[in-house]
This record gives structure tokens, C-alpha cells and sequence, in this order.
């Protein structure tokens, strides 16, 4: 047999080194067998994907909302307080004339807080049904599968977001009385302040009887303030503060409003999104056992042909 160079070469090399014939040697590996740093994914890549993930839809509905529900139960609580104490201090200094009232108040006290409780647990529930119902968070997570329990859920969140969207509008509407009780008492305060009035006599004629309003019995005394002293009810401090506290709940349960009506949208747009999926799922699924049944079929035909031949 004729040997190659190559092996006459490490035929020497074994005869020169006898301890290097039981060495192994391990082939160097190449630039390309080696896995290059910018083929892994990095930190940029991982947070692209996961900004890709995130519903801003939902994620803008539940910051909305819970923006509007902090400023309505916050300051609507505050300035019910201030709005009993302007109440026992000028306008019914009997107890058992506004009992009722301070009672009803109180009430609504505890109703917001368990508002703020609620729509806190909702909001993060309906965020976590935007992560889950939409095609980035599909992409994440493989393949999507829905089923009808999934389908059942939403749209049971879009009847329950239209129903408290119909009642948040009655709870802004509700918002707005205050705001105009007390615009009323804040423009009446101003015309007696206008040079036209102001230092004349008919100033002690200008003023506001809180009983209209149907906050306190007509037996309430006094029940009417006048002149200078409605001018120094509104100069207090409580009836500053209760006012513009009033102003920013009323704006708090607009913006709630505007939320749920976001969130309506979001939530008809994902539970159509989880109809036309589970169709073309119904579809791949018919599909694939078609094309089982076939691939049976043809291996049956060919086992009867070599059982033939």
C-alpha cells in the first residue's frame, strides 16, 4: 500500500515523539462554528418585544380611569364634609333640621369608598383581559387558542362595562347638582361685590335660600342668608375649597365616563377579534383532519399495492 505525505509526515512525527501517539487531538473550531455575541437576542431586542406585547389601548383606558375615580371619590369626599359644615354653621344651625341630610351624606362617604375599591379591581381586571385578548400578546406566547368559556367572559365584561358606563353617566349628571348649588351662591356673592350694589341699600336685599334646593326642610332656620353676611359665607375658606372640590369630582366622573366608553370599544373590539379566531380555528381544524384522512388514505393504497406486487 502506498502511503500519502500527509501520513509519512505524522508517521515521523509518532516516530520522533513516542508519548504523542496516545494524544488526541481536537479540531480548532472555525469563526463560523463559533455562535457570534449579535446573533442572541439582547437586552433592546427583549424589551422591543415585550413594548410590542402591551395594549395601549387598554393601558390608556385604565390610566384614564383611574384618574377620574381618584378625583371623584377624593374630592367628592372632602367636599361633602365641608358642604355639612357650611350647612350647620350659616344655614341650619338646628341639628334635627339637616339630620337626614348628614345621614344621607355619610352614606354616600362609605359608597365611595368602596367605589374606589371596586373600580380599582376592575380596572386591573379588564387591563389583564387586554393583554390576553390581543395579537401582539399572541405573538408572544405562540399559538393562540380561544375557546368558549374565553369568548363567554368577554362578553360578559362588555355587558358589565356598558351597564356601569349607563350608570357612571347618572353619577355625573348627579355630580353636577353641587356644582351648580354652589355656582349659584358664588354669582350671587358677586353681584352684591359689584360696584353697582355694593354700599347701597338694597344689598341686604340679595339672597340665597338654600331650602329651595330641597337639601333642607322649609322649617329650617334660617335657612336664608342675605347681604353681607352671604358675602362672608363666601369668603370662608370651606366654601372655597368645597366648590372647586366639587368642580374637579364633577370632572373626575366625566373622565370616568370617557374610560368605560374607551374600554366598551376595546373590549366589542377584542370579543369580535375572539369570534373570527375561533372560526378560523373551527376551520384549521377541519382542514388538518382532511388532511389526515387523506395521508391515511394513501398509505393504505400503498400497502395494498405492495401487498400486490
Amino acid at each position: 500500500m502506498v502511503n500519502s505525505r500527509a501520513e509519512m509526515e505524522i508517521g515521523r512525527y509518532h516516530w520522533m515523539y513516542p508519548g504523542s501517539k496516545n494524544h488526541q487531538y481536537h479540531p480548532v473550531p472555525t469563526l463560523g462554528d463559533r455562535a457570534s455575541p449579535l446573533s442572541s437576542p439582547g437586552c433592546f431586542e427583549c424589551c422591543i418585544k415585550c413594548l410590542g406585547g402591551v395594549p395601549y389601548a387598554s393601558l390608556v383606558a385604565t390610566i384614564l380611569c383611574f384618574s377620574g375615580v381618584a378625583l371623584f371619590c377624593g374630592c367628592g369626599h372632602v367636599a361633602l364634609a365641608g358642604t355639612v359644615a357650611i350647612l350647620e354653621q350659616h344655614f341650619s344651625t338646628n341639628t334635627s333640621d339637616h339630620a337626614l341630610l348628614s345621614e344621607v351624606i355619610q352614606l354616600v362617604q362609605y359608597v365611595i369608598y368602596g367605589i374606589a375599591s371596586f373600580f380599582f379591581l376592575y380596572g386591573i381586571i379588564l387591563l389583564a383581559e387586554g393583554f390576553y385578548t390581543t395579537s401582539a400578546v399572541k405573538e408572544l406566547h405562540g399559538e393562540f387558542k380561544t375557546t368558549a368559556c374565553g369568548r363567554c367572559i368577554s362578553g360578559m365584561f362588555v355587558f358589565l362595562t356598558y351597564v356601569l358606563g349607563v350608570a357612571w353617566l347618572g353619577v355625573f349628571g348627579f355630580s353636577a347638582v353641587p356644582v351648580f348649588m354652589f355656582y349659584n351662591i358664588w354669582s350671587t356673592c358677586e353681584v352684591i361685590r359689584s360696584p353697582q350694589t355694593n354700599g347701597t341699600a338694597g344689598v341686604e336685599q340679595i339672597c340665597v335660600d338654600i331650602r329651595q334646593y330641597g337639601i333642607i326642610p322649609w322649617n329650617a332656620f334660617p335657612g336664608k342668608i342675605c347681604g353681607s353676611a352671604l358675602e362672608n359665607i363666601c369668603n370662608t375658606n370651606e366654601f372655597y375649597v368645597s366648590y372647586h372640590l366639587f368642580i374637579v369630582a364633577c370632572a373626575g366622573a366625566g373622565a370616568t365616563v370617557i374610560a368605560l366608553i374607551h374600554f366598551l370599544m376595546i373590549l366589542s373590539s377584542n370579543w369580535a377579534y375572539l369570534k373570527d379566531a375561533s372560526k378560523m380555528q373551527a376551520c384549521q381544524d377541519i382542514k388538518a383532519k382532511e388532511e389526515q384522512e387523506l395521508q391515511d388514505i394513501q398509505s393504505r393504497s400503498k400497502e395494498q399495492l405492495n401487498s400486490y406486487t
